[in-house]
């Protein structure tokens, strides 16, 4: 009689066997479907569906709307999901995540050391955004959690908002549309322009600098770039040796770097001293990147004609009337500037954008519970093997994180040698080593002994 995949259960600790399944089927239709793979194309009819556990046991809490498409992948799977549509307090947060094993966010869910050393049975976070600096990520690859974003989902959506933002201050519209909904008729074409002919300066030249760069020329724009490592360009543009040089070439200046100590801010008095008068810079990266009191000094000299941002330094958890002094003390003289666009960090906030973030992050969550793959994980070694087929009955795939010290994978074959080693393949991240291995001829009985031997590698 058939039966569904079965699993060594995952260790709490950093050695710990996250996604190991055992599966006597030997009918496809035995065991649930998977979403196609979009690392090697479809799945073949004959490939065995795996999973860590009975799929109704697998808890999954996703906070701060996460796109109906990621939920309804997740939920195909059996999984028991749960969807909040804002984020938690601390507190909170670590009553809830104590019993998940899955757990989805975007930007403003703050998973510490602290949540996280509570989360006992967590095996995987998904960001369904781009950025992963609102996780603890060493503390998570260290206990054996691995993390999940989508990096480019989104990068369209971002580049088409700094593009509109371009020409809205060229242009001055959002002053123009203020005013005359206020009832001011003020019709001027003073410190307006065309941008055709004008020179865009791209400050990180990764996927969302590329498309930027293609709108840009489109639209009779010069555009030059500086990244720290050498790229080669889109269309005309140009890589400039220093951030010195863009500064001084370029009359509008858009940044797209991530948080990093050496990005933390990039553009302060010193580097706006050097863009030209009368250029504008937008901020669609990071809220850390820009100096924001310099950049209000900036625009009230004169220096700047103005500016774009989208993210801040501290942003609320949630909608309302919370953009002021009390969240950062500079917010009102920011507020009070003109031909200023504050929005609040929309740059992915389309429907296209969310629903393919949806769909990458909660297919990568799939793959990672159903099979162990962690090709995409900002945190994990990345490692894959072929999917486990109808024709091999009896097999076990085993899942082993542990720390990257010498005289472990010795153990751990030594604890498999009794059975055939079909495939296998490890690598190391750091003090982080991640195994993969798929083992023939397991008995259902012998389930619990190769658990129990695993674990107790880890003592």
């Amino acid at each position: 009689m058939a039966t569904q995949a079965r699993d060594i259960p995952s260790i709490d600790t950093l050695s710990r066997t996250v996604s190991n399944s055992f599966d006597l089927s030997s009918s496809p239709t035995a065991t649930f479907n998977s979403p196609p793979s979009s690392f090697g194309g479809l799945r073949r009819v004959s490939t065995k569906q795996l999973k860590p556990f009975a799929t109704q046991d697998i808890k999954v809490l996703l906070l701060e709307n996460v796109n109906q498409t990621g939920q309804a992948i997740l939920r195909a799977q059996g999984y028991q999901v749960e969807f909040l549509k804002a984020s938690l307090p601390e507190d909170k947060l670590i009553e809830k995540i104590r019993d998940v094993h899955v757990i989805g966010i975007r930007s403003k869910t703050k998973l510490t050391a602290r949540v996280l050393r509570e989360a006992k049975t967590l095996i995987v976070i998904g960001c369904f955004c781009i950025g992963t600096n609102q996780v603890d990520l060493k503390y998570a690859a260290q206990n054996g959690i691995a993390v999940f974003n989508s990096p480019f989902s989104n990068s369209r959506s971002v580049a088409e908002l700094v593009i509109s933002e371009i020409i809205a201050l060229a242009r001055q519209i959002c002053d123009r549309s203020m005013e005359l909904h206020k009832g001011t008729w003020n019709k001027v074409s003073n410190g307006c322009w065309e941008v055709r002919g004008k020179t865009l300066g791209i400050v990180g030249y990764g996927h969302i600098g590329n498309q930027l760069s293609v709108l840009a020329e489109a639209m009779g724009m010069s555009v030059i770039y500086y990244d720290v490592v050498n790229l080669m360009s889109m269309g005309t543009a140009r890589q400039v040796p220093t951030l010195g040089d863009l500064l001084k070439g370029a009359d509008f200046v858009t940044l797209h770097v991530p948080e990093l100590p050496e990005t933390e801010n990039l553009i302060g008095a010193a580097e706006l001293e050097q863009m030209k008068t009368g250029s504008y810079l937008i901020n669609a990266s990071r809220g850390s990147v820009v100096d924001i009191p310099a950049l209000v000094n900036a625009m009230r000299k004169g220096k700047l004609a103005g500016a774009a941002l989208d993210v801040y330094p501290n942003e609320p958890a949630g909608n309302g009337d919370y953009f002021t002094n009390d969240l950062n003390s500079w917010a009102e003289d920011l507020r009070s500037l003109k031909n200023l666009i504050l929005t609040p960090h929309i740059g992915g906030s389309t429907e296209e954008a969310q629903s393919a973030i949806g769909v990458e992050v909660a297919d990568a969550l799939v793959r990672y519970v159903n099979e162990g793959a962690t090709l995409g994980a900002v945190n994990m070694p990345e490692v894959n093997l072929r999917s486990l087929t109808m024709d091999e009955p009896n097999h076990v795939r085993v899942i082993f994180i542990h720390r990257n010290v010498p005289g472990v994978l010795r153990k751990v074959n030594e604890v498999l040698g009794d059975h055939n080693v079909d495939k296998q393949m490890t690598d190391s991240r750091g003090e982080v080593a991640y195994l993969m291995a798929d083992i023939s001829n397991v008995a259902e009985s012998e389930i619990k002994d190769l658990w129990q031997n695993l674990e107790d590698l880890s003592s």
